[in-house]
């Protein structure tokens, strides 16, 4: 083969290898012949290349946007004025079970099962053929029933812009609201709601007057500030007070940005023309319920808040 002994037989790669270098010298600490290297030689060169640092890890990616929830409102609390609710024959919180505030407890216990889920969202528009017939009572009414739930936030608007009368009716010092922030982008709609000091109900003012104001409601900057004021809460229900459906065109417009339009008629005045016409301006948008006002009820089995005065329990 060549100068180095011959190997003999035909072994392993690695026993053959071994018949050439003594490789168990080195595992038996024999020294290997000595070597005479010139002072000024080059160092050896290393006998493998230092692995180079295993990079940073990548940070991991999520496919999932962050979730953004709605601010709390941050206003100072303000009273709610017990007495004058009392005066006017609104419901006051805390007071005695009474036969009207069974009927709200019966009528928002199906607004709630039908708001579960719903793809237009948590929103309950009040509105009626004309003025007089009760719309900013049932809208009050039901916002102080909504809010003794024990779970619900309620955001109880006024967007009667030509006739605003929430705040006053409850004793609220009003500012800038809905319409300041439709019409000046510069406006935060959350800066403008009024927080109460009935923990769970909050109100945001109607704002300035406008001529534009059935233009602003219709822009696409309306469902943008809603959106702002529930997502991420499904906690949070929004009460709307409207203009008479008949006497002007807001109403018909804020339908299209809610769940169910409660179309409150009154038994003793409203006629069924207005009625039918009214409805007509609601169809293609919201669920239309009739919500019947000032009825007298002469007969019968439903006796609602008498069971509650017996003192009795059981």
């Amino acid at each position: 083969m060549n100068q180095h002994s011959p190997i003999k037989g035909r072994g392993s790669l690695i026993e053959r290898a071994t018949e050439i270098f003594d490789f168990q010298a080195a595992l038996r600490g024999r020294a290997a012949p000595a070597v005479d290297v010139p002072a000024d030689a080059p160092p050896p060169p290393p006998m493998f290349d230092p692995a180079p640092p295993a990079p940073a890890p990548a940070p991991v990616m999520s496919d999932e946007a962050p979730i953004f929830r709605a601010q709390a409102w941050t206003s100072p609390a303000q009273p709610v004025d017990r007495d004058r609710l009392t005066e006017a024959g609104f419901l006051v919180p805390g007071a005695p079970v009474t036969a009207m505030s069974e009927e709200f407890r019966l009528l928002k216990r199906g607004l709630l099962t039908h708001l579960q889920d719903n793809p237009r969202g948590n929103r309950i528009l009040l509105c009626s053929p004309h003025s007089g017939e009760g719309k900013t009572f049932c809208a009050i009414n039901l916002a102080l029933s909504l809010a003794a739930e024990q779970d619900r936030e309620i955001l109880l608007v006024d967007a009667d812009f030509g006739n605003p009368g929430i705040p006053e009716t409850l004793g609220l010092q009003a500012g800038p609201g809905l319409m300041d922030a439709l019409a000046d982008p510069l406006v935060a709609i959350e800066d403008c709601v009024l927080r109460t000091d009935i923990p769970s109900l909050s109100v945001l003012p109607a704002g300035q007057r406008s001529h534009a104001d059935t233009e602003y409601l219709a822009s696409a900057r309306t469902e943008m500030l809603l959106q702002r004021l529930t997502e991420g809460r499904p906690d949070r229900i929004i009460v709307f007070d409207s203009p008479p459906l008949l006497a002007a065109s807001p109403a018909a417009v804020l339908a299209s940005h809610v769940a169910v339009a409660l179309l409150v008629v009154r038994a003793d005045k409203t006629s069924e023309s207005a009625l039918r016409e009214a409805a007509a301006l609601l169809k293609g948008g919201a669920q239309v319920q009739l919500l019947l006002n000032a009825v007298r009820y002469t007969g019968g089995a439903r006796r609602f808040g008498s069971y509650y005065g017996k003192g009795e329990a059981g």
